[in-house]
């Protein structure tokens, strides 16, 4: 709404030059959308924060040991090695979108479409890896008791926010073969690469919490 405002307030002062006018409201109106994608993060960051924070006080209030005793007995700590593993396959994905927002600026589109399917294929194999602890993690269900709810609810949030970000990627991809973005405007793959680095950031709170705390 914001580019398709500027254009026509463009046109009307400068007459109508079509490529000229592309770059200059791109140019003029790219910070905007930024701070917008910026601020969009920033109302995730909140949501897992109040999250977290109910965790956090639910565990140091609630019971005396942790993992809890249920039924008499102490849940079994999580799979912290599986876990390791996961998160570098996790954390793999954000170097290798990173490379791939690279190769776009600098034209070259091979090595691009190399790392960006490699990120895909990553972060699927990390929803695969969640998927597998989610049926062999021995802590009870989602209403079981404190430390499965908190667990699942938490890491199911971020899982869903990597298939967000994994269906986010493949547009973006079908875009660059579409011929939207060029090596001097690509802010749909910046905004992109960002929203994977925010996924990545989370999930070392999230490992933190329930698997080295």
């Amino acid at each position: 709404m914001s580019v398709s405002v500027a254009k026509q307030g463009y046109k009307l002062g400068h007459g109508d030059h079509d490529d000229e006018h592309d770059e200059i409201i791109y140019q003029e109106t790219r910070d905007m959308r930024l701070m917008g994608f910026v601020l969009f993060l920033a109302t995730d960051v909140v949501l897992f924060s109040s999250y977290i924070f109910a965790y956090v006080y639910l565990r140091n209030s609630i019971a005396p040991t942790w993992p809890p005793i249920v039924d008499g007995h102490q849940l079994p700590r999580l799979d912290t090695a599986f876990a390791a593993f996961n998160s570098v396959v996790l954390f793999g994905s954000g170097v290798t979108m990173h490379w791939a927002l690279e190769h776009w600026k600098h034209g070259n589109k091979g090595r691009f479409n190399l790392f960006m399917w490699l990120t895909i294929f990553l972060g699927l194999g990390f929803l695969g890896g969640q998927a597998y602890e989610y049926a062999h993690a021995q802590i009870g269900g989602w209403n079981g008791n404190t430390f499965g709810a908190s667990f699942f609810t938490l890491t199911g949030m971020h899982g869903i926010h990597v298939f967000i970000g994994v269906c986010f990627l493949f547009a973006l991809w079908i875009q660059t073969q579409l011929g939207v973005y060029t090596q001097h405007r690509f802010f749909g793959l910046t905004a992109g690469t960002l929203y994977w680095h925010f996924v990545d950031v989370i999930w070392v709170v999230l490992f933190f919490l329930f698997y080295l705390w």
